[in-house]
């Protein structure tokens, strides 16, 4: 294969994990105008994972931040 028509592989960062004290969470992309509209999420079995953003919310009262 041509070196100028091989694909370019970046690493990709790892989702951003969020610590919280409720069982239901709210995630909007935290990037106002950049973001994505607002959805909800029940923490039932612990943790969820934004549809929209990757971000993943878990459920530890004990390190989330106030």
């Amino acid at each position: 294969m041509n070196d100028a028509l091989k694909p370019t592989v970046r690493p990709t960062q790892p989702p951003e994990v969020i610590y919280v004290k409720e069982r239901r969470v709210a995630c909007d992309g935290g990037g106002g105008a950049l973001g994505h509209p607002l959805v909800w999420y029940a923490l039932d079995d612990g943790e969820a994972e934004c549809g929209y953003c990757d971000r993943k919310f878990v459920y530890d009262p004990s390190i989330a931040k106030a």
